[in-house]
C-alpha cells in the first residue's frame, strides 16, 4: 500500500476507495484510485501555498518582471498571465517580457484573443526599476538574454515555478518545481487554493482560466501525457474556461511556412535505431514555432518513437543560435537525460538542452560565428553544426554512420 494513504479509505485487494460517509461530500481522497493520489501530501501543498503567500506580502508594492522562455508557448504564456493577476492581486505590479517571436498561429490567437499584453525584450530595455524577476515554466537557461541583463542590472531572481527537471540550483526566494504535465497545472492548483478568488463573471478571470486551459491542454498533447494532477487541474479550470473561445484559439491552421518547414524535415531525416533526427537549416525567428511541429509530424512515422529536429535561427539583428526540439513515444526515453547526455554543458555550467516526460528542447549559441554576408560561409557553417549535432546524437544512441539510411 502506497505510504500515506489511510487505510480506512482503500477498498481491500482492489485499490480503490471506499465510497464516502452518508451526509459527507466526497472530497479528492474519495475520488480517486490509489494509483492516481496526489504526489504530494495536503500539508505539503498548503505550506507551499503559505510560503508563497508570505512571499507575495513580502514585495507588496514593487514592481516585478515575469520572465518567459525564449520564444513562448502556451503553457508558460498561460502561467505569466496567472502571475501576473494574483500579484496584482496581492498588490505588485507585474510586467511579462521574452525573446524571440511569438509565430505559432495558436500563440498568437492565444495572446490577441485574450488580451494577454506581452513585452518583446531589447538590450536598451531599463531593468532597474524592477525590485525582483520572476521565471515561470523555465529555470533561466532558456531565457538566457534577458537572464544576464537582470544579472547586469542587480535585479534578483525572487520566484522559480517550472514543471521542467531541475536544472541547477536556484537562489530565488521561492522555488516550485514539479513533475506534473504543466506549469498550468501548478497555477491552477494555487488558484483552486483560493490564491486568487476567481469570479466567473469577470472577463479577466474567464480568459485566465481559457489561457491555463489551453497551456495544459498543450504542453500534455491533448491529455495523451497528462497525470491525475494535470486532470483534477483541468476540472477545476473549467468551471471558468470560456469554450468557445478556446475553441477558436485551438482551431487555427498551420501557416503555409510551416507546412514547408516540415515538409523539409520530412525530406532530410535520417532514421537510425528508432530516431528520426532532421536538420532544416537556417530559419527566421518568426518561425521558429514550426521545430517543434516539425518534430511532432516525424514521431508519427512508423518505426520512429523519437523524433529530433534542429536548425539555425536567425534574429533580426544578426544575432544567431542553433535551436532543437525532441519529441518521443519511447518510455524508457527520458529527454532530460538523453539531451544533456549528448550536448553537454557550456563554459559555466549551464546544460544545452532539457526536458521533460516525452519532450525536450535544446540552444546553441553560434556566437563569434553568427552572421556573415557570403552564402558560401553560411552553408559552410550550417553544415559544420549540422555535422557536429549528429554525430552527438549518433554517439549517445550507438548508431554507426556507415549505416544511415533515409
Amino acid at each position: 500500500m502506497t505510504r500515506g494513504i489511510p487505510r480506512h479509505i482503500m477498498h481491500k485487494n482492489l485499490g480503490y476507495p471506499e465510497s464516502p460517509k452518508k451526509g459527507r461530500k466526497p472530497d479528492r481522497a474519495d475520488l480517486m484510485p490509489q494509483s492516481g493520489k496526489k504526489s504530494d501530501p495536503p500539508s505539503e501543498d498548503r505550506q507551499r501555498l503559505q510560503r508563497l503567500q508570505e512571499i507575495l506580502a513580502a514585495h507588496k508594492g514593487q514592481r516585478h518582471l515575469v520572465v518567459l522562455q525564449d520564444f513562448p508557448d502556451p503553457d508558460t504564456i498561460s502561467a505569466a498571465y496567472a502571475h501576473q493577476l494574483i500579484s496584482q492581486d496581492h498588490g505588485i505590479e507585474a510586467d511579462i517580457v521574452y525573446c524571440g517571436s511569438i509565430s505559432h498561429q495558436q500563440n498568437l490567437a492565444l495572446v490577441n484573443l485574450l488580451g494577454i499584453k506581452l513585452h518583446p525584450f531589447h538590450q536598451e530595455m531599463d531593468l532597474r526599476g524592477y525590485a525582483g524577476a520572476v521565471y515561470v515554466d523555465h529555470q533561466g537557461t532558456t531565457a538566457r538574454e534577458i537572464a544576464k541583463a537582470l544579472e547586469r542590472a542587480e535585479v534578483p531572481v525572487l520566484m522559480v515555478l517550472d514543471h521542467h527537471e531541475e536544472q541547477h540550483s536556484s537562489e530565488a526566494e521561492f522555488v516550485d518545481i514539479r513533475p506534473v504535465g504543466a506549469t498550468a497545472t501548478m497555477y491552477a492548483q494555487y488558484l483552486e487554493q483560493g490564491i486568487l478568488q476567481l469570479d466567473p463573471s469577470r472577463e479577466e478571470h474567464a480568459n485566465l482560466a481559457t489561457a491555463l486551459m489551453h497551456g495544459l491542454i498543450s504542453d500534455t498533447n491533448s491529455f495523451l501525457r497528462a497525470g491525475a494532477e494535470d486532470f483534477w487541474a483541468a476540472a477545476f479550470l473549467s468551471r471558468y474556461r470560456d469554450a468557445e473561445v478556446l475553441e477558436r484559439i485551438m482551431g487555427q491552421n498551420k501557416s503555409k511556412k510551416t507546412m514547408e518547414i516540415i515538409k523539409k524535415a520530412l525530406e532530410n531525416r535520417i532514421i537510425a535505431e528508432g530516431f528520426s533526427i532532421a536538420g532544416i537549416g537556417y530559419l527566421r525567428s518568426e518561425n521558429r514555432d514550426a521545430v517543434p511541429q516539425a518534430a511532432d509530424f516525424l514521431l508519427t512515422e512508423e518505426n520512429v518513437h523519437t523524433a529530433i529536429v534542429f536548425g539555425i535561427i536567425q534574429g533580426p539583428e544578426q544575432q544567431e543560435f542553433v535551436a532543437g526540439s525532441l519529441r518521443t513515444s519511447k518510455l524508457a526515453l527520458d529527454p532530460d537525460d538523453f539531451l544533456k547526455g549528448a550536448l553537454g554543458r557550456d563554459a559555466s555550467g549551464a546544460a544545452y538542452g532539457g526536458g521533460k516526460h516525452a519532450a525536450g528542447g535544446f540552444q546553441i549559441p553560434v556566437d563569434f560565428l553568427a552572421g556573415g554576408q557570403s552564402e558560401e560561409f553560411r552553408q559552410l557553417k550550417w553544415q559544420t553544426f549540422e555535422a557536429r549535432i549528429k554525430q552527438r546524437f549518433f554517439d549517445k544512441i550507438g548508431y554507426d554512420t556507415s549505416d544511415t539510411q533515409e
